[in-house]
């Protein structure tokens, strides 16, 4: 029998991946810690593109291994992309394991099926959070609001009284409470 590992991901770096592995141990499953593979990337990445899971295929993963995933959502959620990536693993002889689907075995003719039915629904998922993005921001730009970054004057003002006083640009940044960059881009402008 060959060695399992556990892939985790979340989309933004307020998320962790603990809840994942752990979720995969209570499943049963006791990898070792340096198999576990977490990382924070966007699912509508492609599994390929993402630093983390492109070194598990190209440099841990053999041919009788098993890779274990919480969600099939984990992979991605193109649905090209999630059938792509499982088949390329299933014809390096790599078992997947998705633990939210009722077929174990991915590559049996239930699981394909499972498979196509699930990675559709995440994509479809996907393009519906797009579209409710675009009616909010059409619907607040109907509205008369401003979208997009504000306008820095008051940045701008504050900055130049911080300089104005005698301060350094390090004290400045201090005092207002502003990355040092920021009171850089600031810090010759006419307010």
């Amino acid at each position: 029998m060959g060695r399992v590992f556990a892939y985790c991901r979340v989309s933004t770096t307020e998320q962790t991946t603990e809840n994942q592995v752990l979720a995969i141990q209570n499943a049963g499953y006791d990898i070792l810690s340096s198999r576990i593979i977490s990382e924070t990337i966007s699912g509508s990445t492609k599994a390929c593109d993402r630093e983390q899971f492109s070194n598990l295929l190209n440099h841990k993963l053999e041919a009788g291994d098993t890779l274990v995933v919480l969600k099939l959502d984990r992979l991605g959620r193109d649905n090209i992309d999630v059938q792509q990536t499982i088949q390329m693993l299933s014809d390096s002889y790599i078992k997947v394991v998705c633990l939210d689907l009722p077929v174990a075995d991915l590559s049996s003719s239930e699981g394909k099926l499972m498979l196509q039915m699930f990675s559709a629904f995440a994509e479809f998922e996907r393009n519906r959070i797009r579209e409710r993005t675009q009616e909010g921001l059409a619907r607040a730009k109907a509205e008369g609001k401003k979208l997009g970054r504000p306008i820095a004057i008051e940045t701008t003002k504050r900055v130049q009284e911080c300089k104005m006083n005698g301060l350094s640009q390090g004290k400045t940044a201090a005092e207002l409470a502003l990355g040092i960059a920021t009171v850089k881009r600031h810090w010759n402008k006419c307010a």
